[in-house]
């Protein structure tokens, strides 16, 4: 008796050993360079939400206490008690303590907290946290001055909002939840659009359970981490039913919850799957079951996709009622491609009997979704890039380059395999069943022999003939040279995969260029005007006592809004460094009714006096006013007014 012809129609030339060890090293690889990039960019989630604008502005100096601090943001936000707080040079709290008010008006975004009254001069910080509308938290910090610097006990944060322990596992979480879907979603689509007999193939069944599990694990994770990710920080407030109850009273801890309700549904998809559907034999009956499946299948799967569209980007800016089921469209083309090429991968390993017919499918769908991966990218990239300078200028930009150079690469692969399942295709690779093939081991005709009466004897040898018919078929499998071309080109499609997964996520979790280039107009005038030069002053005066002549050279620099540094020489009518005992400065614009702004600076040599960090709030015409003491008892002030900024 005759081995039958394995199922891509090739007859094997030689034996060639399988390396499970060795794919499964290479997995083990894969998976710990993408744990070391998350880790190593698992650090704050870049704002979403920008500050473009505050009242009173970062560094400014104010002559009178205002009333209230407001903060201006580029988009929608949500705020709760405590979401802005500002503190006085002591650390106590100078707000009233209540919620921030809503102050939109038209298409800006503002929010504002009420002072107390009667507040003293120094310096006060105003620290703000936020969960922009992408569900992304935003957090920072400045300061103000009321009637001139001091020196502050409150130290700025030197970190931001998701950031820490509980952001490096909440962005392993949602890695773990991408990764899960397409997985279980693909898996599930290979099976049945491209080979409905594998749904009877143990090792498929383990990768599309293993999927969901995943899937259902990282959301009840990220449900769990969201309220110390988007407030405290602290992992156990994970437990926290206040804070768990606030999240699901929010868009995103809507989607998680709606996930959750569809994994359920996902969980009776897959038991009639590989219950049911495996089992039937009557094709007729098996039809009209796959045409129920694929619905059913489609509709829990763009429902699970469309809880990513809700709660993310496609939910804001520009045109969210196109790009959210544009978003669902690109995450199922990514499941069906890259869950599919996985599935594909694991057959190839572990079922010795796929047919070269499920390859063809499988490339013929791969092909469509990269199509739709295409047109959907476009979309996205125009949205959320806005412009070519955003494409090179920003982080989200670039980070899109290196996911189109990774999906150039994946498609250059795919056409490797493309040719390797053509070789197939044209070897007479048919769909039959190979599962009732005759073994051979090492050509040799395995004998039939007699039944025993013993009946354990005689189940222990039919366990020995599957053993060996099972070895067999994969002794045929791996010596197929064409397949295990196809093996090595899917394996290193799956590789590429593994790290595109994971710049996806990264980018999922920047600040779309489109934002950040608006924020950065929007608040280029407060933040950094454009600098008119040092400044550079002379004075003379006479304070009418002995030796009370001579003149006062200033220099202030950069001379331009923000801090500066100033410099007075002041010398005698003999042109000689000359000392005196006291120098005063003090600036005022009188156009907006701020100052004198004073400062008091240092001596540092015979005639060298200093003083740095004068902060000078907005541009304008300033008058400079130099008060010089020569004695006890006689003194000038003179003055010049200068621009600055």
């Amino acid at each position: 008796m005759t081995a039958t012809a394995p199922p891509f129609g090739r007859s094997p030339s030689a034996s060639a050993p399988r390396r499970p060890l060795a794919v499964a090293g290479l997995l083990a690889a894969l998976a710990g360079v993408v744990f070391g990039l998350l880790l190593a960019v698992a650090g704050p989630a870049s704002a979403h939400a920008a500050l473009t604008g505050s009242d009173p502005q970062d560094g400014a100096v104010v002559a009178a206490a205002p009333k209230a601090v407001t903060l201006t943001f580029s988009e929608q936000v949500a705020m709760g008690e405590g979401s802005i707080r500002v503190l006085d040079p002591a650390g106590k709290r100078a707000d009233t303590e209540d919620a921030p008010r809503d102050l939109h008006s038209g298409s800006t975004v503002k929010y504002g907290v009420s002072l107390h009254t009667g507040l003293p001069d120094g310096t006060y910080t105003v620290a703000w946290q936020a969960v922009s509308a992408d569900s992304h938290p935003v957090s920072g910090a400045f300061t103000f001055s009321i009637g001139a610097p001091s020196e502050t006990a409150v130290a700025l944060p030197d970190s931001e909002a998701g950031g820490g322990l509980v952001g490096t596992l909440y962005g392993i979480a949602r890695y773990a939840a991408y990764a899960g879907f397409i997985v279980l979603a693909g898996g599930a689509a290979f099976v049945l659009a491209c080979w409905q007999r594998g749904a009877g193939a143990r090792p498929l069944q383990r990768l599309v359970v293993r999927g969901w599990m995943t899937l259902t694990a990282a959301t009840l994770a990220m449900l769990l981490l969201r309220s110390p990710y988007t407030g405290s920080g602290k992992l156990g407030d994970a437990f926290d039913l206040d804070g768990l109850k606030a999240v699901l009273d929010t868009k995103p801890g809507a989607a998680l919850v709606s996930r959750l309700l569809l994994l359920g549904a996902s969980a009776l998809f897959i038991a009639v799957l590989f219950g049911t559907y495996a089992k039937r034999e009557d094709e007729r009956e098996k039809k009209d079951l796959t045409f129920g499946l694929a619905i059913g299948g489609a509709v829990i799967a763009a429902g699970i996709a469309g809880t990513w569209a809700l709660a993310e980007h496609a939910s804001t800016g520009i045109q969210p009622g196109i790009a959210m089921p544009v978003d669902v469209l690109h995450l199922l083309a990514v499941a069906a491609w890259l869950g599919g090429l996985t599935a594909l991968l694991i057959a190839l390993y572990r079922t010795p009997d796929i047919t070269a017919g499920a390859v063809r499918r499988f490339s013929r769908i791969a092909f469509i979704s990269v199509l739709v991966l295409t047109a959907t990218g476009i979309y996205q990239s125009w949205r959320q890039v806005g412009s070519w300078s955003a494409l090179t200028g920003t982080g989200y930009g670039q980070l899109l380059l290196v996911k189109v150079g990774l999906v150039a690469v994946l498609v250059g692969v795919a056409g490797i395999s493309r040719r390797w399942t053509a070789r197939l295709a044209t070897g007479g690779g048919t769909d039959a069943d190979t599962s009732a093939a005759t073994p051979e081991t090492n050509g040799t005709q395995t004998p039939q022999a007699a039944a025993p009466e013993d009946p354990a004897r005689t189940a222990q040898l039919a366990r020995q003939q599957a053993a060996v018919a099972t070895a067999e078929k994969k002794r045929i499998r791996d010596a197929d040279p064409d397949r295990s071309g196809l093996r090595r080109s899917v394996l290193a499609e799956v590789g590429v995969a593994v790290v595109l997964l994971a710049v996806t996520t990264i980018l999922t979790s920047t600040e779309p260029g489109r934002t950040e280039e608006e924020a950065a107009r929007s608040s280029a005038p407060a933040a950094a005007p454009v600098a008119s030069g040092p400044v550079n002053l002379t004075l003379p005066f006479d304070t009418g006592g002995e030796n009370g002549k001579g003149t006062v050279r200033m220099d202030l620099d950069p001379g331009r809004t923000g801090a500066n540094v100033v410099h007075l020489w002041i010398d005698g009518i003999d042109g000689k460094a000359m000392d005196v005992p006291e120098v005063k400065l003090a600036f005022t614009l009188k156009s907006k009714d701020i100052g004198p702004l004073p400062a008091v600076p240092v001596r540092l040599t015979e005639g060298h006096w200093t003083s740095t960090g004068i902060q000078i709030p907005i541009a304008g015409n300033w008058n400079v006013a130099v008060t010089v003491r020569t004695s006890d008892i006689d003194q000038i002030t003179v003055d010049k007014n200068v621009k600055i900024g």
